[in-house]
């Protein structure tokens, strides 16, 4: 990809060599709607995220029920979710703003994903992107709030983002974004997660010890 190749981008790709598994990255967008942009965005995302090597996968959220607990706990999309959110290793997040916050889908998505299973914390210690589209002018409300969620479910999420105003106009008739400082800050948020994933992901359990959730496993 055109000015991806540098001395940062280097050292990421010679320390995937070193690695037993690239890194694992689940994308999740929030719009079902045909010309989703925040869809096309997550794409433009996982395809430069593969360029640097990772591994990435995509949750469709089509067919989701919405969160209701625990009735609808068996449905495969659900499971289909939770089991993607076990295997990765970071996530990006890329929602519309609708309201003034990101979509309903979208935080149905993150409520099936439970902060608990059992012992297991499906996304302790995993970094996150977050991302949103606009079809007005820029804003950042619906990130925001998905810095808040990601904080809420012990997420390491990194400091950069990005926010496309008026998407409508970023992105070419097959779905690819078109050059702007816009996708080039998607290049950067990329970078980051990569470089974040990598200083992180062998060292989360250590990252996210308690003192006071080890009092309680003593307890127990």
């Amino acid at each position: 990809m055109k000015y991806l190749e540098s001395e940062t981008f280097n050292l990421i790709a010679d320390n995937s060599n070193t690695l037993d598994h690239k890194p694992r990255i689940l994308i999740l967008y929030g719009s079902l709607r045909e010309r989703s942009y925040s869809r096309l965005l997550a794409e433009e995302a996982g395809k430069i995220l593969e360029y640097m090597g990772a591994e990435v996968k995509y949750f469709n959220p089509d067919g989701l029920p919405t969160y209701d607990y625990d009735r609808s706990l068996e449905h495969p999309k659900v499971q289909e979710l939770r089991e993607l959110s076990l295997w990765s290793e970071g996530q990006v997040w890329s929602s519309p703003e609708l309201h003034g916050n990101m979509s309903g889908l979208m935080k149905t998505q993150i409520d099936w994903i439970p902060l608990t299973l059992g012992a297991v914390r499906p996304t302790q210690g995993k970094t996150l992107a977050v991302m949103q589209v606009s079809g007005g002018s820029q804003s950042f409300n619906a990130v925001n709030n998905m810095r808040v969620l990601g904080r809420w479910m012990r997420m390491i999420t990194i400091p950069n983002q990005s926010s496309v105003a008026k998407a409508y106009q970023e992105f070419e008739e097959d779905g690819s974004m078109k050059e702007s400082s816009f996708r080039d800050r998607v290049v950067d948020v990329m970078e980051e997660l990569m470089r974040f994933t990598y200083l992180t992901r062998s060292h989360s359990e250590f990252l996210v010890d308690r003192y006071s959730e080890r009092k309680e496993k003593a307890s127990t």
